[in-house]
């Protein structure tokens, strides 16, 4: 049992196995999963858990140097971009729409379902590196 970090074996050892340049998926409850493309389907219900608790919970653990938004979420909705912002301060910020963010989603190492009804409130990881 771990005492600290990522509790959730799956998402622990996705990430463990990524390198500079893979990309996981942080998305809500209605986001097409890819054929292929693991899923980690950790919704319970209506907005448990949300983006920002498994974006909270990755941010610990993951190099993020770059992160993808949809057009459309950022439309929508100004908070969310900006709690994605506060977790990754250092990581640049990039923006396309919602159909390129799906076409980016096919090539991730996992796509990690939240029970997040916010439309659009995906975020694509890029994993860096710590040195």
């Amino acid at each position: 049992m771990r005492r600290t970090g990522l509790l959730h074996a799956q998402l622990a050892a996705v990430i463990a196995a990524m390198g500079h340049g893979d990309t996981l998926v942080i998305a809500d409850a209605g986001l097409p999963i890819p054929p292929g493309v693991t899923c980690i389907d950790l919704a319970v219900s209506p907005g448990v858990p949300g983006v920002l608790d498994l974006l909270a919970a990755v941010a610990g653990d993951l190099v993020v140097e770059r992160f993808l938004l949809a057009d459309e979420l950022l439309a929508r909705d100004a908070m969310l971009p900006i709690a994605v912002r506060a977790f990754f301060p250092d990581a640049s910020e990039d923006h396309a729409p919602h159909e390129i963010f799906k076409q980016h989603s096919r090539t991730a190492a996992a796509i990690v379902r939240t029970g997040e009804f916010t439309p659009y409130a995906n975020v694509l990881l890029v994993a860096g590196v710590p040195f």
